[in-house]
């Protein structure tokens, strides 16, 4: 039996992975390496903790260093970052933060789980003192400082993703003036456009000031410069996505897969023996096409972790892979999307049709329905449910979960018109919204034949 497992990041997909391990048997020693202060917090929660709707980041902390230390016999080091793998010598050089000093690590077994950064391309002044990129506690713990200080009056947000949306409507809450600058046509790039559309639409009704079709070229002291404008900013915020953190890895032969992240089997093993990977510094494999994909998400990494775990303690697990399944609001909208958008499925391959549809949440005599809308995409003769997007008001993003389990289930567009799923007037009309876009989906496939 091996007598040390290395995990090196202390966040979901690293101490997930390590309690799996010790749950499913483990008895060898456990060392985990974080740089930063904080281990196994849900970095979702950033936004509502900058808006005040959390009110501290501790509460976002789901299990601290000591806890590990005392209940699962995992030596939590913090402040401790990985500089080098050592693949021959199965050795890790570590930097003691807080000391200043490096020291080398033995291991017989490695679970990489280094997670991803902000991505920051190369714009004169992005390094600023006064632009954030949120990914970990340590970014929302100096974000905090900035605005306990004062400085939020005027909020840049570069890039219309989740990430940026949820900390636009943070600063909303806070009463700052917003400006989100989005290069694309459209906001929320994982949509398709004309869902994006509504998006951007209820933004500026919201009070966002939104400009697309802007590609910010410089952040100077003071102010954003666009390739249109120059817009006032006493913060900037990124939200252009993340890249995976898989250099450490890459520089100790560690084969790299698409968009540079780790590459891993189903058990999460990467391609040497005895190291394992998970989260947001490796890819994984879409349910719809087979094919490897990075989507950086924290349900994911928590799944991945947990399948690493039980297989590094010698159990046997797979991850079946994903359907790309995310939601988020801005203020009284909600926004979900599952499986492939229009153009991921033109790239695939596939021949679909497309359904859209206008609904309400509720039946529309009763009291508080709002609006909803449904896209389908279904495969054209199958009938396959190959992805969906919802935008609506409150009760529309957790349909997706629906069209979710349609599209990782390979159900067709008629399966899910006979769904039997509930119906009362304060949750649904009579054909919920997800059916009867199936059934448009279904009459389309049917002309077309």
């Amino acid at each position: 039996m091996s007598h040390r497992l290395l995990v090196i990041g202390g966040d979901a997909a690293g101490m997930g992975a390590a309690s799996s391990a010790r749950r499913h048997g483990a008895d060898f020693e456990i060392v985990a390496l974080e740089q930063g202060l904080y281990t196994s917090y849900s970095a979702c929660g950033i936004p509502y903790v900058v808006s005040g709707d959390v009110w501290a980041l501790d509460e976002l902390v789901v299990r601290t260093p000591q806890q590990f230390r005392d209940q699962l016999r995992i030596d939590v080091r913090t402040g401790h970052r990985a500089m080098a793998i050592d693949l021959d010598r199965r050795t890790v050089e570590v930097r003691n933060l807080a000391q200043d000093r490096t020291y080398t690590l033995g291991f017989d077994l490695l679970h990489l789980a280094t997670g991803a950064r902000p991505r920051r391309p190369p714009i004169p002044g992005i390094d600023g003192p006064s632009v954030y990129g949120v990914q970990t506690l340590d970014d929302a713990a100096r974000l905090l400082a900035a605005i306990k200080a004062g400085q939020c009056e005027q909020v840049v947000v570069v890039g219309g993703g989740y990430i940026g949306l949820e900390l636009a409507e943070a600063f909303v809450k806070r009463q700052a003036a917003v400006t989100v600058v989005e290069r694309a046509d459209e906001v929320m790039g994982t949509l398709d456009p004309d869902m994006g559309a509504a998006v951007g639409v209820a933004m500026r009704h919201h009070g966002i000031t939104l400009y697309t079709g802007e590609a910010v070229i410089a952040i100077e002291d003071g102010a954003v410069v666009t390739t249109e404008r120059s817009i006032p900013a006493d913060l900037v915020i990124l939200g252009l996505g993340v890249q995976p953190n898989s250099e450490l890895a890459g520089d100790a032969g560690i084969a790299l897969g698409v968009a540079g992240a780790i590459a891993v089997d189903r058990h999460q093993r990467t391609s040497v023996e005895g190291i394992w990977a998970a989260g947001d510094c490796c890819q994984t494999r879409s349910v719809v096409t087979g094919e490897a994909v990075y989507v950086a998400l924290g349900t994911v990494a928590n799944k991945q972790a947990r399948v690493a775990g039980i297989n590094i303690a010698g159990g046997y697990a797979t991850f079946a892979g994903v359907a790309g399944t995310a939601i988020t609001k801005l203020c009284s909208l909600e926004v979900g999307r599952t499986g492939l958008s229009e153009r991921e499925a033109t790239k695939a391959g596939f021949e679909f049709v497309v359904a859209k549809i206008d609904s309400t949440t509720r039946a529309g005599y009763y009291p508080g329905a709002g609006s909803i809308t449904v896209k389908l995409l279904a495969e054209r003769g199958s009938g396959r449910i190959l992805g969906g997007q919802v935008v609506g008001n409150e009760g529309t993003a957790k349909r997706i979960d629906v069209l979710a389990t349609a599209v990782t289930a390979g159900m067709t567009a008629e399966d899910l018109v006979y769904l039997d799923l509930s119906y009362a007037p304060p949750f649904s009309p009579l054909w919920d919204p997800v059916q009867q876009a199936a059934r448009r989906a279904l009459s389309s496939a049917e002309d077309r034949r």
